[in-house]
C-alpha cells in the first residue's frame, strides 16, 4: 500500500522534483561562480533588500510597492546580466573550456622547453609571465600585444624578458609550438579572498585563467620563485621535476613517470603571502611593482 501511494506521488511530482533539482544545481554553481567576488556581495545585498521589500508589502498590505516589484521584475533581470557581466563571462568560459568542447593539447618537447625556460629565467632572476592558450581562443589578449609568431625557443623567451627589452613587461602568449604574441595585457582578477601580498604578476594570471582554461607560468623577479596558474588557482613551490610533472598532467594528460612519486606542486592554493625560495633560500616579499595592466 505505502509503494503503491509512493509511485503514485512520483508520477504525479516528477515535474516538481526535476525542476527544484535543476534550480538547486544551478543556485549551486551560480554560488560557486561568484564566490569571492564583488558580485557576490551586491547579490546579497540586492537580495536582502527585495526580500525585505517583499515581507513589508505582503505584512503591511503595501499595494503600490507590490504593483511595482512585480511590474520591474523584468528590468532587474537585466540589471542583474549588466553587474554580472564579469562573473558570467567566466563561467561561461569555464563551460565552454571544458574538455568535452576543447582541444587536446601539445606533447612532451613543449613541455621540456618550457620548464627549461621557467627555470633558465629563474635562475637569471628575470620576471616572468608566459600563458599556454589550450582550448578557449584568447585572440583578444593575443592582439593586446605585439605579433611575433615564432617557433617556441628558450633562448627567445629569455631575450624578451630581459629588463632591457620593450615587451618584458607585459605578457607571453604561446599557441601550439610557437610564440604568437609578447607585451599582452591580461585582466587582472578582481576576487577579494586573494592574498594582497599577490603582485600584479601573479594577479594577471590569476585573471586569464579564470576567464579561460589557459596554463600561465609566473616567474617572480625578486624570489625567482617559479608558480603556475590553472582556473584561478595559484600552484606554488615547483622544482624543475615536479613543474615538468604538473605541465604534462596538463597539456599531455599523461602524468611524467620519472616524478609519480613526487607530491605535486601547491595544488589549490590562491592565498599565499610570498614567493616560495627556489634553493632553499629564505623567502623574500613577493613583488609588488609589476607593470602589467589589465
Amino acid at each position: 500500500m505505502i509503494l503503491a501511494t509512493m509511485l503514485e506521488m512520483a508520477r504525479t511530482y516528477w515535474k516538481d522534483a526535476l525542476e527544484i533539482l535543476i534550480l538547486a544545481v544551478g543556485i549551486y554553481f551560480a554560488y560557486v561562480g561568484l564566490r569571492g567576488t564583488r558580485g557576490l556581495r551586491v547579490l546579497t545585498g540586492l537580495g536582502s533588500l527585495v526580500l525585505a521589500l517583499v515581507l513589508l508589502s505582503q505584512l503591511f498590505g503595501l499595494v503600490v510597492i507590490s504593483w511595482l516589484l512585480q511590474r520591474i521584475s523584468a528590468v532587474v533581470i537585466l540589471a542583474l546580466v549588466v553587474i554580472f557581466q564579469p562573473e558570467l563571462r567566466r563561467m561561461l568560459a569555464q563551460v565552454g573550456s571544458h574538455h568535452i568542447f576543447g582541444i587536446a593539447p601539445e606533447n612532451k618537447e613543449i613541455v621540456e622547453e618550457l620548464a627549461q625556460t621557467a627555470f633558465d629565467l629563474s635562475g637569471r632572476h628575470l620576471g616572468a609571465l608566459i600563458a599556454i592558450e589550450r582550448g578557449t581562443d584568447i585572440q583578444s589578449h593575443i592582439e593586446s600585444g605585439v605579433m611575433i609568431d615564432s617557433k617556441l625557443s628558450p633562448e627567445l623567451i629569455v631575450t624578451i624578458f630581459h629588463p632591457k627589452t620593450p615587451l618584458h613587461d607585459g605578457g607571453l602568449i604561446v599557441r601550439g609550438d610557437r610564440i604568437v604574441s609578447a607585451g599582452c595585457i591580461f585582466p587582472v582578477s578582481q576576487r577579494q579572498d586573494i592574498d594582497r601580498n599577490l603582485g600584479l604578476r601573479h594577479r594577471a594570471a590569476i585573471g586569464l585563467t579564470e576567464e579561460s582554461d589557459a596554463i600561465v607560468l609566473i616567474v617572480s623577479e625578486e624570489t625567482g620563485g617559479v608558480s603556475l596558474c590553472h582556473r584561478g588557482k595559484l600552484e606554488r613551490e615547483f622544482t624543475p621535476a615536479s613543474l615538468r610533472a604538473r605541465l604534462s598532467e596538463l597539456l599531455v594528460m599523461l602524468p611524467d613517470e620519472s616524478t609519480a612519486h613526487e607530491q605535486p606542486a601547491g595544488e589549490d592554493r590562491v592565498v599565499v603571502a610570498g614567493d616560495p625560495p627556489v634553493g632553499g633560500h629564505p623567502k623574500k616579499p613577493v613583488e609588488r611593482h609589476d607593470n602589467i595592466a589589465a
